[in-house]
């Protein structure tokens, strides 16, 4: 009977810790649909998702925290305890930076941005979503298949390196746009930007991660 406990503790702990990652990584396509609905003028819908953002956001950290609660009462080996943390940290950092990014795009919700830059942002984030479902894949596969999962965790590099050069672009059309955008719009449209990257370098990170563990299995 303990025996029996504690496989059920062991699959909760994994339940809970796959379900952070996942909700993590669904974040981002809420961040898209955000600038999509920004980019067609529809402000409310924009509020309406990022609302819906937060609140995700919120089950997320709970769920981080109920994670790091189960796994101290030891109930995994040291080296799958230092793993999952390692990946459900990872993962809530880049959320964070999503959350981070959607409160840039409140911000900027009542200015007028150039259509040109918003369809650069708008690329950013279409490649950050692929990027994430393709890591989310990479987890799913990393029980059943590390081989396939070692080559999803390839591609999310691929995608997190086209987000570094859209990174660039639009640093360097905010530097080309100084005399048509005040300054203060101008330092959140860059942390804006910057916040995406890092999400996207959250991303790749796990990928790297996972690239080990795969090695090692």
């Amino acid at each position: 009977m303990e025996r029996w406990f504690e496989k059920r503790r062991k699959d909760k702990v994994l339940e809970i810790s796959y379900r952070q990652m996942t909700l993590a990584l669904d974040t981002v396509n809420d961040l898209d649909r955000a600038l999509k609905a920004v980019f067609t003028g529809d402000k409310e819908g924009a509020k309406t998702i990022i609302e819906r953002l937060f609140s995700v956001e919120e089950e997320i950290d709970y769920l981080r925290r109920t994670v790091f609660e189960e796994l101290t009462r030891g109930i995994l080996p040291p080296r799958d305890r230092e793993d999952i943390m390692h990946l459900v940290k990872r993962l809530d950092q880049m959320a964070d930076f999503v959350k981070d990014s959607a409160r840039s795009i409140l911000i900027l919700l009542d200015h007028e941005i150039p259509s040109d830059i918003l369809r650069n942002f708008l690329d950013m984030a279409s490649n950050l979503s692929k990027c994430a479902l393709t890591l989310k894949e990479s987890l799913r596969l990393l029980t059943e298949s590390p081989e396939k999962a070692r080559e999803m965790s390839i591609k999310v590099e691929e995608e997190e390196n086209k987000i570094d050069k859209h990174h660039i672009k639009i640093k360097s059309m905010l530097l080309k746009c100084g005399d048509k955008i005040s300054p203060s719009i101008l330092l959140i449209l860059k942390d804006l930007a910057d916040y995406m990257e890092n999400a996207a370098d959250s991303c790749a990170d796990v990928g790297d991660y996972i690239r080990v563990l795969t090695v090692t299995k």
